[in-house]
């Protein structure tokens, strides 16, 4: 019965999850296609930001995705008046050498010029919000009994398939085989899900909220150098690299430099693993290395980096979308085998 309850939701999230595997891949199919300047230099941070501010004059920007050569794009994510009223964010691409605005897009809401964060939306909360998470939630311990009691009920068939033995591989076995298989493979997936889930099990995920209306204000121009300060920040922690930027919206704040340490294990994520924080004359205020963070921080950064197959290269990639199919196709063996048996029962 977990099963079945949970089958169309192990369809959607493992047709879902085996897609978002190459998020970054498939996502840069849809930024605009950059034409080069004479192998000229990538443009500087400073430069670029002065340059939207001057085409987007009352636009707040959020944060920046670095080129990372004259082949990419610097990616600002920003709210401006200009774009569907200042509700939705807006996704600006810049040529890396010109500054020139190649192209605009919307965030998750936009499924045709930003299907990926669309897809990243409702893997995540189906696009209900706080109603959306909650039934991950549940789905997700759902997912893990049916896990449980699939072991336990085929238990003994377990070791037939591991020793290939030939009475048991058939189209009446699917089901078990599949099972067998990808056992492992779902159960850390159901495992960790749970894991990221959890908080909708709290008393606090049920405290009634006041209603929230973000302000978006012109953001400010800004307070350093930011090209310098990576730079200092480059001599003080070599091995560091940068990839995203979380623009202070005022002086008492900092500005947040998402990057990553060559030095770091390959568990680890190389865009979002190690953070240094930026005061308002480009100092490094403070660090978060994913090293030195407490433990139970740590544990839940490697649980959704295992989650979702953001460590190893392409070859895990291939792995965890090849096996995340699996989760449909069990949902789908599954509901045929339920359709036979109700068909014996009459």
């Amino acid at each position: 019965m977990a099963g079945l309850i949970s089958g169309l939701f192990m369809l959607l999230m493992s047709l879902s999850g085996a897609v978002l595997v190459f998020h970054e891949e498939l996502d840069s199919l849809q930024h605009p296609v950059i034409i080069q300047q004479d192998n000229g230099p990538v443009l500087s941070i400073d430069s670029c930001y002065r340059s939207l501010q001057k085409q987007f004059p009352h636009a707040q920007i959020s944060s920046v995705s670095l080129a990372e050569n004259i082949h990419q794009p610097f990616i600002f994510v920003t709210h401006d008046s200009s774009y569907r009223q200042g509700k939705e964010t807006m996704q600006v691409f810049m040529h890396p050498q010109t500054g020139k605005v190649l192209a605009i897009r919307g965030g998750s809401k936009d499924i045709t010029g930003n299907f990926m964060s669309w897809l990243t939306a409702f893997h995540n909360s189906f696009h209900w919000k706080k109603k959306g998470e909650w039934l991950l939630g549940v789905l997700s311990v759902i997912y893990l009994i049916s896990i449980v009691t699939g072991i336990i009920l085929y238990r003994k068939k377990i070791r037939y398939v591991l020793l290939f033995k030939k009475g048991i591989f058939g189209w009446n076995n699917l089901h078990q085989l599949i099972g067998v298989y990808a056992l492992l493979f779902n159960l850390m997936i159901a495992g960790t899900g749970f894991w990221m889930q959890r908080y909708v099990f709290k008393k606090e995920f049920y405290a009634t909220q006041k209603p929230y209306t973000p302000v978006f204000k012109a953001s400010p121009s800004l307070f350093f150098g930011l090209d310098s300060a990576l730079q200092q920040a480059k001599k003080q922690y070599p091995d560091y690299t940068a990839y995203i930027i979380y623009f202070a919206a005022a002086k008492q704040n900092n500005t947040a430099v998402y990057g990553s340490l060559s030095s770091n294990a390959f568990i680890h994520s190389k865009k979002f693993s190690d953070v240094l924080f930026l005061d308002s004359t480009g100092a490094i205020a403070k660090t978060a290395f994913v090293n030195d963070i407490i433990y139970e921080n740590r544990r839940d950064i490697i649980n959704a980096q295992v989650h979702y197959g953001r460590y190893g290269g392409l070859p895990v990639k291939i792995l965890y979308s090849l096996f995340g199919l699996t989760g449909g196709a069990l949902s789908i063996t599954g509901f045929l085998l339920w359709i036979k048996r109700r068909k014996r029962e009459h």
